[in-house]
């Protein structure tokens, strides 16, 4: 799940590095081709039901937003278990795709100053994207999947940390890492995962689909450069928690 645009490399320069992990720059595919098609296939279908969805919800005057995000939800985690299976009959842990363990208090500080920093760049960066691609500046494409009333908001919220940990797992982590075994090249590695991203996202209409694309690449070379998926968890939580919560106020 996504509701804004990607951060320029600007911040992701701007981020330091931490300790060297196996998993910034992997060797090796880290699941079989099987595993990673068929996760692919599903993502697909997943995407073609969610635009459907999208459709239907539009053309309604108050749906029910919980029965967009309760699916959402198990889905994500769904998925998210998916690839630890995966990566494990591989022998690699969910902590070799996430990161090292904060050793320090300062630690957290750093990364939560580097989401920081990402997500003001990305405001800048992708609106000019936006406004490039003439995207509705009011928001109308995603206005249909934001809560309405506390109970909706609240899941909004629980969906926002949910995306946060597992969409940049599966594609910061997952397949940026797979592509990177497969290729032997980072670059093109970071644009395929950002690619599927962005088409995940395809039910918010195509020009934001491109915007959240350039959104993943970002993600990714922040994933590469800091070594840890941590600050891009965070930034993609706030930003999409507060969406929600924005879009709660003003639609009122």
């Amino acid at each position: 799940m996504n509701t804004s645009q990607p951060v320029s490399q600007i911040a992701v320069a701007a981020a330091p590095t931490s300790a060297s992990v196996s998993s910034a720059a992997p060797s090796a595919p880290i699941a079989s081709a099987l595993h990673t098609i068929a996760l692919i296939a599903f993502l697909a279908v997943w995407a073609y039901f969610g635009r459907e969805r999208a459709i239907h919800m539009r053309a309604q005057t108050s749906p029910n937003h919980l029965l967009m995000y309760l699916p959402t939800l198990a889905m994500e985690w769904s998925v998210f278990g998916y690839i630890v299976w995966g990566v494990r009959k591989r022998g690699i842990s969910l902590r070799e795709l996430v990161g090292p363990r904060w050793s320090k208090g300062k630690e957290n500080l750093k990364d939560l100053g580097i989401a920081a920093v990402f997500e003001l760049v990305a405001v800048i960066v992708l609106g000019g994207i936006a406004h490039l691609l003439r995207v509705d500046p009011q928001g109308q494409s995603m206005r249909f999947m934001m809560p309405v009333g506390t109970l909706e908001l609240l899941v909004w919220v629980l969906l926002s940390l949910t995306a946060g940990i597992c969409e940049e797992t599966v594609f910061r982590g997952y397949f940026q890492r797979q592509f990177i075994g497969w290729t032997g090249n980072t670059t093109v590695a970071i644009l395929i995962s950002a690619v599927l991203f962005g088409a995940g996202h395809i039910y918010q209409g195509w020009k934001q689909t491109v915007v959240i694309a350039v959104f993943g690449a970002m993600f990714g070379t922040l994933a590469v450069i800091r070594r840890s998926l941590k600050p891009g968890m965070m930034a993609h939580s706030f930003q999409d928690a507060a969406a929600g919560i924005i879009f709660s106020i003003i639609g009122k």
